[in-house]
C-alpha cells in the first residue's frame, strides 16, 4: 500500500442529535506514530472508535490501511492491533492462558515471549489475570495487541495506572515498533507522553481539531520562555531590543519573565545585561515551549486563531 495508513476527510460522529465530532481532516503517514490529543468530551475517543471500525461516521469519509473500517473489518483485523482502555480479561485465567486464548482467535501466528520479557510480564505467566497490578494489565493489553505484528497499532490510554518505571519500558517498546515500521494512532492524556513519542499530532477541543502538525513545528510556533528572580536593592532593569515580552505582573512580584519568538537572541540580551550588573540570576529558566504550554492555549482561546507556520494547520472554529 502506497500512501497514508489513515485517512480522515470531513468527519463527522453524531450520538442522536448530538454532534461529537463536527468535520474533521488528518492523515496518518507509514511508520509514524501520530498523537490524537484532548479534553474529555473533545471527540477524541469517538474519533478513534470510528477508526477502529466500531461505528460508522455520521458524514465524511475514513480509509484504514486503504480500508472500509466497518466495511472492510473482517479484511483489516489481521493488520491492525488495538490496545482499549478496558480490556475484560477474564480474571480467573493465567497471563499464559490469556495470550494462549487470544493466539487461538488471531489469524497471524506469533510468538508472544519476547515480548512478555521485554514488558516484565515473562516471570508471571503462572499467574491468574485478576491478580496482577493495574499497571501489569496494561501491559498485557500491549502484548495482546501485538500479538498478530500488526501494521497498524491503535493505543488508547497506553499508560493509565502504571508507575513511572513502567511508563518508560512501554515507550522503550513502542519506540521498537516504530522503528520495525508499525504506525501507531496513541490517545494519552499525559502530555509529555506525546511529546516524547509522537511525529505529528492533532490538539481536538469541542469536536474540532484546533491545532495539527508536525511536533516539532507545533512547538516552534509558540513563544520560548526565559525567567528568574530580581536581584534585592535597586537596580535598572535595562533590557533593550527584545524580541519578547516582559510579564509586568511577574515583574511586580519580583520576578522577570520574558515570552520570546527568539529564544537565543533574547538568552543572549540577559546574559549581557547580568554581565554589567554582576549578579547573580537566581531561579533562572530558560526554554523552549512545551507541548502543555500548546495544549493549554488552545483551552485558553475563545477563537482559534490562525498562526503563520509550516508544516502546522490551526483550524478556524469556535471554542467553548
Amino acid at each position: 500500500m502506497h500512501g497514508p495508513v489513515v485517512e480522515v476527510n470531513d468527519l463527522h460522529c453524531s450520538y442522536g442529535s448530538f454532534e461529537a465530532v463536527k468535520g474533521i481532516d488528518f492523515h496518518v503517514e507509514r511508520g509514524e506514530l501520530f498523537a490524537l490529543l484532548g479534553t474529555n468530551g473533545a471527540g477524541k475517543t469517538t474519533t478513534l472508535e470510528t477508526l477502529e471500525g466500531h461505528r460508522r461516521p455520521a458524514g465524511g469519509s475514513v480509509r484504514v490501511l486503504g480500508l472500509d473500517p466497518v466495511g472492510d473489518r473482517k479484511e483489516l483485523r489481521s493488520r491492525i492491533g488495538i490496545m482499549l482502555q478496558d480490556s475484560g480479561f477474564a480474571g480467573d485465567l493465567t497471563v499464559a492462558e490469556t495470550v494462549e486464548l487470544c493466539r487461538a482467535m488471531s489469524s497471524r501466528d506469533s510468538d508472544p515471549r519476547a515480548s512478555l520479557e521485554r514488558l516484565s510480564l515473562d516471570h508471571r505467566s503462572d499467574v491468574r489475570v485478576k491478580q496482577l497490578s493495574g499497571g501489569e494489565r496494561r501491559r498485557l493489553d500491549l502484548v495482546l495487541a501485538t500479538l498478530n505484528s500488526p501494521s497498524l497499532l491503535f493505543l488508547d490510554e497506553p499508560t493509565t495506572g502504571l508507575d513511572p518505571e513502567s511508563r518508560t519500558t512501554v515507550w522503550a517498546f513502542v519506540r521498537e515498533l516504530l522503528a520495525d515500521g508499525v504506525s501507531i494512532v496513541l490517545t494519552t492524556h499525559y502530555l509529555d507522553e506525546a511529546e516524547n513519542l509522537a511525529h505529528r499530532l492533532a490538539i481536538m477541543h469541542d469536536g474540532r481539531i484546533a491545532v495539527e502538525g508536525a511536533l516539532a513545528d507545533v512547538l516552534s510556533a509558540q513563544r520560548a520562555h526565559i525567567g528568574f528572580d530580581l536581584p534585592p536593592g535597586p537596580f535598572e532593569l535595562d533590557l533593550p531590543g527584545l524580541a519578547g515580552d516582559l510579564d509586568p505582573e511577574r515583574l511586580r512580584e519580583g520576578r522577570v519573565h520574558i515570552r520570546t519568538p527568539d529564544l537565543e537572541h533574547d538568552l543572549r540580551a540577559v546574559m549581557q545585561w547580568q554581565s554589567a550588573h554582576q549578579f547573580p540570576l537566581r531561579r533562572f529558566r530558560a526554554h523552549h515551549a512545551s507541548l502543555d504550554q500548546v495544549f493549554h492555549d488552545v483551552l485558553d482561546r475563545n477563537r482559534v486563531e490562525t498562526v503563520p507556520m509550516t508544516g502546522v494547520q490551526p483550524v478556524q472554529g469556535e471554542l467553548r
